[in-house]
């Protein structure tokens, strides 16, 4: 219970935190929004019982996912390469190792990899159980 405690207060403090004395331990907020990346306000949680899914997704140089949509609240953080999203609305995304992103939910985009390297970007997806994270055209 102190160890969940703990992990709460930390990923919630603002500021540097003293770790006994001797290290820092510094928290960044990457991401805290009620909107998606485009400005659309995110939905409501579903009834049911929470899932949660973590994906790593490598995207080679030169490669484009095919159209598709995440019916449940999404967000990620780029760690490597270049990624551009793309809404079927026009609306376009340019991320750079280190960003965040908070994703489109049922709006249909497509992610593109222009750089010269692997795009890996790792996603949270807070959906129900049953129900599919992605849904393609």
């Amino acid at each position: 219970m102190k160890t969940t405690c703990l992990l709460l207060g930390l990923a919630l403090a603002p500021a540097t935190i003293a770790a006994g004395g001797h290290d820092t331990v510094t928290v960044d907020t990457l991401a805290k929004t009620s909107n998606s990346w485009n400005g659309s306000a995110l939905p409501g949680y579903g009834d049911g019982t929470p899932e949660v899914t973590i994906l790593r997704i490598t995207i080679p140089a030169g490669v484009t996912l095919p159209m598709h949509r995440h019916p449940v609240i999404n967000a990620g953080v780029l760690l490597e390469g270049e990624l551009t999203v793309i809404s079927a609305a026009g609306d376009t995304l340019t991320l750079s190792a280190g960003d965040a992103i908070v994703e489109l939910v049922n709006q249909w985009h497509y992610g593109r990899n222009d750089g010269d390297g692997d795009a890996v970007v790792v996603v949270f997806y807070a959906g129900l159980a049953g129900t599919a994270i992605t849904e393609a055209e």
